[in-house]
């Protein structure tokens, strides 16, 4: 990284528009012809920790760019509404506040919250009046495996209680098998059921088998008008890594030299260390550019990368680092 994404001494940048992707008619011709060569795709992948580094204030900068492209999760089966509310509470001040004044970052937020369709309602609340829209996991997830006509409701139900996002499941089986018109036509259908709300393809790469399969079902959703394509629910046994995520960051840049749409990219599970989401955003910089490391084009799924981010922001500012539990996010 030669440049910051967002100088230490700015604020953070208002959220930007892109025109949203209607989608297309399926292509099959496109979709088989995508190919992914393994062993150059990890020998690439393997490079980019060590390529790039940035140091004081450029640091600094490209850390509060990831904070603002942070999708704050908590999907866990014993959530409260207090643990939402006060993970919200984090979402609206991310970092301490004498934090942000000494790098005169005031007013920084998260991307999004997400969370389960329980607890829409009172994510909205917590929220309202702060710009930071909920997300919702939806369509089973996170197997995506309950029937059909119920994951298309589900995703009618978040739509009305609050969520402007949709983070949807596909069901892998398509891809396994190759039925790239069942995929296209079960995202189609979730793309419609989320009516004004934007929808992420979670793609559970982990369970694809092969990274071809991950080049292709990125093509598909992305031909039935998904917004996002993102990489896992976090709970595979294999989630982010750089080699899937080099291949579905290629795919949305040949969707967008072929259509003119610009299509966000979510990497999550598994991204806990700041050091890790500078990887992620510098592989976004020079694959696909500056434009897409705006929270409206990029988002880093996570629950405890925050707290790792904001002790290195207070050893940049003081010197000093601090104990794990000075940043707890809930």
């Amino acid at each position: 990284m030669q440049t910051p994404t967002m100088t230490a001494t700015g604020h953070q940048l208002p959220t930007a528009l892109e025109p949203r992707n209607p989608g297309m008619a399926l292509d099959l011709e496109w979709v088989r012809s995508a190919q992914a060569n393994t062993s150059a795709i990890e020998r690439r992948a393997k490079t980019l920790p060590g390529r790039r580094s940035v140091k004081k204030d450029y640091q600094a900068a490209w850390l509060c760019r990831a904070i603002s492209c942070i999708d704050l999760t908590t999907l866990s089966g014993d959530d409260t509404q207090g643990r939402v509310q006060r993970l919200c509470a984090k979402a609206r001040q991310p970092v301490r506040a004498d934090i942000l004044d000494a790098l005169g970052m005031q007013g920084l937020t998260t991307g999004a919250i997400c969370v389960y369709h329980d607890m829409i309602e009172t994510a909205v609340d917590a929220l309202a009046g702060s710009g930071i829209p909920v997300a919702a996991v939806s369509t089973g997830f996170p197997a995506g495996l309950s029937p059909f006509h119920l994951r298309v409701a589900e995703i009618s139900e978040s739509v009305k209680a609050g969520a402007q996002e949709i983070d949807i499941v596909i069901t892998r089986r398509h891809v396994l098998q190759g039925n790239w018109q069942a995929l296209y036509d079960e995202m189609r259908a979730f793309r419609e059921a989320c009516g004004e709300a934007h929808v992420k393809a979670i793609l559970a790469t982990g369970e694809l088998g092969t990274l071809r399969n991950v080049a292709r079902a990125s093509l598909v959703c992305m031909m039935a008008g998904a917004d996002f394509i993102k990489t896992s629910t976090g709970k595979e046994g294999v989630n982010a890594t750089l080699p899937v995520s080099l291949v579905m960051i290629r795919a949305i840049r040949d969707y967008y030299d072929r259509t003119g749409y610009r299509i966000g990219y979510k990497p999550a599970g598994g991204i806990s260390k700041a050091k890790d989401s500078l990887v992620y955003l510098s592989l976004i910089k020079d694959e696909l550019g500056d434009r897409w490391l705006q929270p409206d084009l990029f988002r880093l799924g996570a629950s405890s990368l925050l707290g790792d981010i904001e002790r290195q922001l207070e050893h940049h500012v003081t010197g000093h680092y601090s104990a794990n539990y000075r940043h707890a996010l809930a």
